[in-house]
């Protein structure tokens, strides 16, 4: 005796109404990207602001508080880039630059090199090493500035760009050792053992292996060190006294000591121009900054 199939088995389901997940998820990233734009206008306010103020006249800074000039000023750039008397602001740009490009070299060679024998070498008392190296960034910075300045105004290197380059060339950054660290310790160490067959030794796996995998990493060090030092302050205050060595930032404390608030516009119109240098390094570098800052937090 056959039985019919199961009318219930072959019937097609029916739809299922909507459970109202979809809608709060629509709604909740409404909302989320709503927030990330009222961030994004806080965030680039101040900038707006410095360079609408960059285009106002002196009397339109002083009344009018809006963030678009009345009437645009391009004087003001003209003005700033002539400097102060005796001294152009070209002057002051081409002493970051040197600074920057000096700081920029010894990090990425110094922190490099400390950085392969930390993860790739076996010496003793590494860990040790390491230890300490990492227990430096508890270590406020000016606490050193005292002993510092007495050790290279001994060395007859105050008021030269010397204190501020020199030791970078000796691995006195333990942030960037530390994210190199991170990164080699990714690297396969069969490619070691490899290059070692081949008859390579510690330098040369490190130039011809280590060195050329860890691209991202050099990036991300180059990247920060060089916004770190354009933007930095209080150390060139420290060690350059002569107007002819000063850099942008001290630089452009100058128009306010010298002409008080009728130099305002020309200095927000320098501060303009000196965003720009690291806005470019940080728009070609975008990419391999995140992919180093990644990969260097997930590896270890």
């Amino acid at each position: 005796m056959t039985t019919a199939p199961s009318t219930l088995a072959s019937a097609p389901l029916a739809p299922q109404a909507p459970t109202g997940g979809r809608p709060a998820r629509g709604r909740g990233g409404i909302v989320a990207h709503v927030v990330l734009v009222a961030l994004l206008v806080v965030a680039l306010y101040p900038i707006v602001y410095m360079i609408g103020t960059s285009l106002k006249s002196p009397q339109e800074i002083s009344n009018n508080l809006n963030v678009l000039p009345e009437s645009f000023t391009p004087g003001n750039y003209a003005e700033g880039w002539s400097g102060i008397p005796g001294v152009s602001f070209a002057r002051f740009f081409a002493n970051s630059v040197v600074v920057s490009a000096g700081v920029v070299i010894g990090n990425v060679v110094s922190c490099a090199l400390a950085a392969y024998a930390f993860a790739r070498l076996r010496f003793p008392l590494r860990g040790l090493w390491f230890a300490l190296m990492i227990g430096t960034l508890l270590l406020p910075h000016h606490v050193l500035v005292v002993p510092q300045y007495v050790l290279f105004n001994a060395l007859g290197w105050v008021n030269t760009p010397l204190p501020l380059i020199v030791p970078k060339f000796l691995a006195t950054d333990a942030f960037f050792i530390f994210l190199m660290v991170q990164f080699m310790r990714g690297i396969p160490r069969t490619l070691d053992e490899a290059a070692s067959i081949d008859g390579c030794g510690p330098f040369a796996t490190f130039f011809r292996i280590v060195l050329p995998l860890s691209k991202p990493a050099l990036v991300t060090t180059t990247v920060f060190s060089f916004i770190q030092t354009w933007n930095d302050f209080f150390s060139q205050l420290v060690y350059l006294n002569d107007i002819t060595r000063y850099t942008l930032p001290i630089g452009l404390r100058l128009f306010l000591d010298s002409s008080g608030q009728n130099a305002i516009g020309p200095m927000f119109a320098m501060s303009v121009l000196s965003l720009v240098p690291v806005f470019l390094f940080f728009l070609v570098f975008q990419r391999l900054i995140v992919e180093g800052i990644n990969t260097s937090g997930i590896k270890g």
